[in-house]
């Protein structure tokens, strides 16, 4: 069995940044991070084996961690998780020819972090809310309450279709008014695909520290305008993931 061993990258910065002494990296045992710097940018990179599985929770969580906490400090480029190159010299040729398209992209970044809006339904009131609002679905509701599925059953697939598309319809004005009302205190806003069936918003911003504030206060109201019916979640200050990558710069 060979012990081959190459580099995990975790993101481009500036070449001043410096790895935390106890900034820990993916594997088992976690990989002492460094940085490889060439000209004006340096990758934050650890040593990992070559044949070594990654892909386990804990990898995930401490490539996140590294990323999040160098963007409270400084710009970062995130390098596609999973990363990995042979050595030293593969690192310093990256840098080496995408080099000022990084150190520009790490420019417009300067001061700014991503932040992401996650709000999921509570599933009895949204039901409830949507049997309220359409008397059709009502009234098929009433019809299936309390009768054997195998005698209601195509009842009871008109009913989940007409929920089903009633949440999509109600989750697409949702994430409307979210960008609309939160969107322009952001640098930028993308919408983000629903991770479940019952998600009411989801969408990332890359804010600028001078708006950081303002920014959270208007989360904040409108996680609490929409009190019990949706349980939102606030995500960051966040590595700008959804907005920028060294993978798309280097093409």
């Amino acid at each position: 069995m060979t012990d081959e061993r190459g580099l995990f990258i975790y993101g481009i910065v500036p070449a001043d940044v410096e790895p935390t002494a106890d900034a820990e990296g993916v594997g088992e045992p976690p990989g002492e991070v460094t940085a490889i710097r060439q000209g004006p940018v340096a990758a934050l990179v650890s040593e990992v084996p070559l044949e070594a599985p990654l892909g386990r929770p804990a990898d995930l969580v401490a490539y996140q961690q590294l990323l999040d906490g160098t963007a409270a400090v400084a710009p970062v480029l995130p390098v596609r998780f999973g990363t990995v190159v042979t050595g030293p010299d593969a690192v310093a040729d990256l840098l080496d020819a995408h080099g000022d398209r990084f150190a520009d992209a790490l420019d417009d970044l300067e001061g700014q972090v991503q932040y992401v809006v996650h709000g999921r339904y509570e599933e009895a009131e949204l039901i409830a809310a949507l049997l309220d609002e359409n008397p059709a679905a009502a009234d098929l509701a009433d019809q299936v309450r309390g009768q054997p599925e195998e005698v209601t059953r195509e009842q009871r697939i008109r009913l989940g279709e007409m929920i089903s598309q009633a949440v999509e319809l109600r989750r697409e004005a949702e994430n409307r008014e979210l960008l609309d009302r939160i969107g322009e205190l952001a640098v930028s806003a993308l919408p983000r695909p629903p991770s479940s069936e019952l998600d009411a918003v989801n969408a990332a911003f890359l804010v600028d520290a001078d708006r950081e504030e303002e920014f959270l206060d208007a989360v904040e109201e409108f996680a609490e305008q929409r009190g019990e019916l949706v349980r939102t979640r606030l995500l960051g200050p966040l590595a700008p993931y959804d907005f920028v990558s060294a993978h798309e710069l280097a093409g």
